[in-house]
């Protein structure tokens, strides 16, 4: 007979999801079109298609969306695409935004 022991809560475990981040991408008039889908495939594993949409709606529109993250996800990805614009030469940047 196996022993059992029974734990009652006085209050209800309440558990909140962590806060989500945006990341976005920022035009600029540097970095190539061809740059920024390589970050969106390598970084925010974006599939050829998705990654061009993306591009272009951050080239016409001046920012876009690249993907929603917990905080510290968010700032490694933020990271990430500063590392590889410095390392290519060009000043692509990445901020991240509470949702």
């Amino acid at each position: 007979m196996a022993n059992e022991i029974e734990i009652e809560l006085e209050d209800e475990l309440h558990l909140e999801e962590p806060k989500k981040y945006k990341v976005f991408l920022l035009n600029d008039d540097y970095s190539t079109m061809d740059f920024v889908i390589e970050i969106l495939i390598k970084v925010f594993r974006k599939t050829v298609d998705e990654a061009s949409a993306i591009m272009l709606n951050i080239h016409n529109n001046g920012r876009e969306v690249c993907g929603v993250f917990t905080h510290e996800i968010a700032a490694t990805k933020v990271s990430q695409v500063k590392t590889m614009a410095r390392e290519q030469g060009f000043p692509l940047k990445a901020v991240m935004e509470e949702e």
